[in-house]
């Protein structure tokens, strides 16, 4: 009997087999990666801890939009009123609506038991405002004196006040974390930033285009912002130094989708060659940023393309992000470290944690498919970007690291992987930081002497119509009570617990409990339907030689 040879796994097979597999399965290869010697382990937490207490300095000292995140945290009930405000105010289109939102989300909250909580005088503004706003249309006994009536009318009266100063305000939240509206305003403001040693990645504010015509907006901002920093490049600067640019793929396509695989790459990639093309003839940075994991193959697919054009040799400018909450994101950068050697080029790898948890998990569970592409426990994701971290640094020829975190035990656990492989000077890696969070933190290191090391700001640029996605993550990001920052700005959480190793912490007698599986979602009453991911590619595969066998044969119904 005779057997037919079956095809070497390569190591985009690799990816596909860690996609939705087992979470401590995917994790026990990278326990060894993520961890320190002991010395050193203590030298990165004492580094950490120097950090943190100038942090929370001086955050008692100027209080701001990290307190007002903090006293609104996602675990209160006003918080999530907060979150449905921001989400919601942006994109109502009628005043009568916005009104009848703000009569049910503001009017029955308790916002008095936050006055006077915070030391902030930012905080306490907002919460008398909201208190007052509460009560003013909430005014449910219409009194016949002179008095009640000057409160009626007001009542009446003030509901469009009311209704422009949520606006205003949720617009005020936004640009906290927006650079500018235009990339002429961006780069006017960015430049005392530029002066005192940082860096900015630009990102046009817009995803998940519904149109052609909103995918050709998108290319044109993007194309018109890829010239300005072209112009405003420094001929001297390295294209490390130089400002660069982030684009989303799903903003140039609107069926940026696995199912229009074909047509994606047939009507996308000559958009993103344009983008890139420019790119290189100014010699900057070209990011594609990371989005839902469901795209995660799509994307590598049209890096790969871009890696392999001919017309983009010699350009050390092309990068990706990289999710380490992603089961997948090892196998990724083993892929990645192969496709830098194939295109004999160095690779700008932007590591990130993930800002798509939230909907990674609900969308699972909606499926009812067989795991979770991504790891349910944070110390799990933080032992991950730890070993990714090291990962990157361990091929040097491959990739120019770029780590994206707010983390200052993640910063100072990187510093120490960094120079116990020697690769501490400025043309081996940087740290990135959001726009509007993570200053305190890397102005300890920016332009500080012997120790500093450079940090890249991601520089969001749009209006408020097209913040809304983002803010929405930023707000998940910052307000969930697990967030580094979040404990961070709680001066309750002591400095030990922010320290402690994360695979200590993986090891010890109480690990953190994951999240039931998507079948297990109904615990022992039922379980969940089970669904197929048709966004894997072993999965399409199987359904397309079903389907092809189905077709082949011939079916009789009768009575």
């Amino acid at each position: 009997m005779t057997t037919t040879p079956t095809a070497p796994l390569t190591l985009r097979d690799y990816i596909r087999a860690r996609h939705r597999c087992d979470e401590v399965t995917a994790l026990a290869p990278l326990l060894p990666l993520a961890s320190l010697p002991e010395a050193a382990r203590a030298r990165a937490a004492g580094h950490a801890r120097e950090l943190m207490t100038a942090i929370r300095a001086i955050h008692r000292e100027r209080g701001g939009l990290d307190a007002f995140l903090h006293e609104y945290d996602l675990s209160s009930h006003e918080g999530v009123v907060l979150m449905c405000m921001a989400e919601a105010l942006l994109r109502i289109p009628d005043a009568e609506t916005v009104d009848r939102l703000i009569h049910d989300k503001i009017g029955a909250t308790d916002w008095a038991q936050h006055v006077a909580r915070s030391d902030s005088l930012f905080v306490n503004a907002s919460n008398w405002a909201l208190m007052l706003t509460g009560r003013l249309v909430n005014l449910e006994n219409r009194e016949s004196t002179l008095a009640g009536a000057c409160k009626n009318l007001l009542a009446r009266a003030g509901e469009p006040l009311i209704r422009q100063a949520m606006l205003a305000a949720m617009r005020l939240l936004g640009e906290q974390f927006i650079m500018g509206r235009s990339i002429a305003e961006a780069l006017a403001n960015a430049r005392p930033a530029e002066q005192r040693g940082y860096r900015h990645s630009y990102d046009m504010l817009g995803e998940a285009a519904l149109s052609m015509a909103d995918a050709q907006r998108y290319h044109a901002a993007y194309l018109a912002a890829i010239e300005s920093l072209g112009a405003s490049r420094r001929g001297e600067q390295s294209i490390a130094d130089a400002p660069s640019i982030s684009i989303k793929l799903s903003a140039l396509h609107p069926r940026y989708e696995v199912a229009q695989r074909q047509r994606v790459l047939a009507e996308l990639l000559p958009a993103v060659g344009q983008l890139a093309a420019a790119a290189k003839r100014h010699d900057i940075g070209f990011t594609i940023d990371a989005e839902e994991s469901d795209r995660l193959e799509l994307s590598l697919d049209v890096v790969e393309a871009l890696a392999l054009d001919p017309a983009l040799a010699g350009w050390q400018g092309l990068g990706l992000a990289v999710q380490a909450y992603q089961k997948r994101a090892p196998a990724v950068l083993d892929w990645l470290a192969e496709l830098a050697r194939r295109a004999n080029r160095r690779l700008m790898v932007r590591l990130v944690k993930g800002a798509y948890w939230d909907s990674e998990i609900k969308l699972a569970q909606e499926r009812g498919l067989a795991d979770y592409p991504v790891y349910t426990r944070k110390v799990a994701t933080d032992i991950a970007y730890l070993a990714c971290a090291a990962k990157l640094l361990d091929d040097p020829l491959a990739f120019y690291p770029q780590f994206a975190t707010h983390n200052a035990l993640s910063v100072a656990t990187i510093l120490e992987m960094a120079h116990q492989r020697g690769s501490a000077n400025f043309a081996d890696f940087e740290f990135q930081r959001l726009h509007g969070m993570g200053a305190e933190l890397y102005d300890q290191i920016v332009g500080r002497g012997d120790a500093q090391h450079p940090c890249r700001v991601y520089a969001p640029v749009g209006s408020h119509e097209d913040l809304l996605a983002y803010l929405v993550r930023r707000l998940l990001e910052n307000g969930a009570n697990s967030s580094f920052v979040h404990r961070l700005e709680d001066g309750h959480t002591p400095l030990e617990a922010l320290v402690a190793d994360p695979v200590a912490i993986w090891h010890g007698v109480r690990p953190p409990q994951p999240v039931p599986l998507p079948g297990q979602l109904y615990g022992t009453e039922r379980q969940n339907s089970r669904g197929m991911d048709l966004a894997d590619h072993p999965t399409l595969t199987l359904l397309a030689e079903a389907l092809a066998t189905a077709h082949g044969q011939q079916f009789r119904a009768a009575p």
